[in-house]
């Protein structure tokens, strides 16, 4: 039986400097464990996405996403941007 291992990616975008969102962190096994308690800890939303994960996960940190995982990469901002506006509407 074959076990799959964690990866994860972190992303950062900056309209006003980055051309496309960036890798802040990634990796698989404990650094993408390691990712995802930083996360929790923080109160960062996570977003799962296993294949997402598994091209993220390869890139170096500081270098952008590539054009063909755009699309991908904008389906999760809108996701933590509709979790944002969300927590800030709670009482």
């Amino acid at each position: 039986m074959s076990r799959r291992r964690t990866r994860a990616a972190a992303l950062r975008y900056r309209a006003d400097r980055d051309a496309a969102p960036r890798i802040t962190a990634a990796g698989q096994g404990t650094v993408a464990e390691k990712i995802l308690e930083v996360a929790a800890a923080a109160g960062v939303p996570v977003q799962h996405d296993p294949g997402l994960a598994e091209v993220l996960s390869r890139i170096d940190p500081g270098e952008e996403i590539p054009p063909e995982t755009y699309r991908a990469v904008a389906e999760v901002l809108a996701f933590l941007y509709r979790v944002d506006r969300g927590v800030r509407r709670e009482p």
